[in-house]
């Protein structure tokens, strides 16, 4: 993977900040993941089109900092991306909206508590079987960074962006969550500039879901 940056000069570096290089993989990330969720919260069908560059751009930049758990995820978010993508332009007569497009709706109390149990369990195990896997193939994955954390923001993301898919409203809490987490994990793992940017994701959450009331209150 990392021959494959080179190759197409993607690890090229194109500026300092803190004492930390920032890629050219790096930047094209943040530009792209920062256009699809300001699409995302204006509740705009062209986000799916720039989740789907941003995910590949994630999984190449992952790799290269051995996140593995966020490395591996990008090709599920792809396919959610796909899904989403179908559900939002093709919602069943009583789930559209005046555009025909997917209704924003809401998750019940019980059902979020649901998740929260669930992510936080799946969190804990796939944190544990990252330290495995380093533990028996040393050569083939280094030792993980911040497995633990690593998995639970994993986790996390997946859940807000089915959630995403589905037009849940919750989805944006999620998103709070992840951004959070994210600018944690990124400073332990060594990264400057995607803090920063993690902070502008955390502003958008906030965007989307006075966005998303607001267009709750239209349909």
């Amino acid at each position: 993977m990392t021959q494959f940056l080179s190759v197409f000069g993607l690890d090229n570096v194109l500026f300092s900040l803190g004492g930390s290089n920032v890629s050219l993989i790096e930047l094209l990330s943040v530009l792209l993941g920062l256009t699809c969720v300001f699409l995302a919260g204006r509740g705009k069908v062209l986000n799916f089109w720039f989740g789907y560059v941003y995910n590949i751009s994630l999984f190449l930049l992952f790799s290269q900092k051995h996140l593995y758990f966020s490395m591996m995820l990008q090709p599920i978010s792809l396919i959610i991306n796909f899904v989403g993508h179908y559900r939002w332009t093709h919602p069943s007569k009583d789930e559209a909206d005046s555009n025909n497009q997917l209704k924003i709706t809401r998750l019940t109390a019980p059902i979020t508590a649901l998740y929260v149990i669930l992510v936080t369990l799946l969190a804990l195990l796939l944190g544990w079987a990252m330290t495995q896997v380093s533990l028996f193939w040393p050569d083939a994955f280094p030792p993980a960074n911040q497995p633990y954390l690593d998995a639970f923001v994993t986790v996390t993301i997946l859940t807000a962006q089915y959630l995403s898919a589905q037009k849940k409203f919750e989805c944006w809490m999620a998103w709070l969550v992840v951004n959070t987490t994210n600018i944690i994990l990124y400073i332990l793992a060594g990264l400057v500039f995607m803090p920063i940017v993690s902070a502008c994701y955390l502003v958008l959450a906030f965007f989307g879901i006075a966005s998303w009331r607001k267009i709750m209150k239209e349909q």
